[in-house]
């Protein structure tokens, strides 16, 4: 857990990396779960930051920690989440995942799902490791790796 000192230097460096970015944003950082500290922000213009497919969210994000780094000693990760974008993809996967393992369960057919990056596939991973009528497995080279889903055997 990160002390008082260093989250209020999170918290300001964060709002003047997007002042100067010439961004108007709402930062709400939110309970600590271990060293990850989650950061809710809201914008007027949330598309531009997030990008496609959560890039530029990602790259922020990446950008953001470099900075932090040279200014905290102790051990921490950063969440960045803009206007609930990252909830919305998890609660997408997750229910991708489940339709996915529904029609193999039924077809017994293996079903591929899209490209996306590792913590994507994770999510999926996870969901479904729970299924004892499905197994899922990760194929190909990145960016292009994607999940199977199967029928258990």
């Amino acid at each position: 857990m990160l002390n008082q000192n260093n989250l209020k230097k999170i918290k300001e460096t964060v709002e003047e990396f997007f002042k100067k970015m010439t961004f108007e944003v709402e930062i709400k950082i939110l309970l600590q779960k271990d060293q990850t500290i989650p950061m809710n922000i809201k914008t007027s213009e949330p598309q531009i930051l997030i990008g496609e497919r959560g890039q530029t969210l990602t790259e922020i994000q990446h950008l953001l920690k470099a900075i932090l780094k040279r200014q905290i000693e102790e051990p921490f990760f950063i969440d960045l989440d803009i206007s609930d974008y990252k909830k919305k993809k998890i609660d997408y996967l997750k229910e991708m995942a489940r339709a996915a393992a529904d029609e193999v369960a039924l077809s017994k057919k293996e079903k591929q799902l899209p490209s996306m990056p590792a913590y994507e596939r994770r999510i999926i991973h996870l969901e479904l490791a729970s299924r004892s009528n499905v197994t899922t497995e990760s194929i190909g080279q990145e960016p292009e790796r994607k999940v199977i889903v199967r029928p258990y055997p």
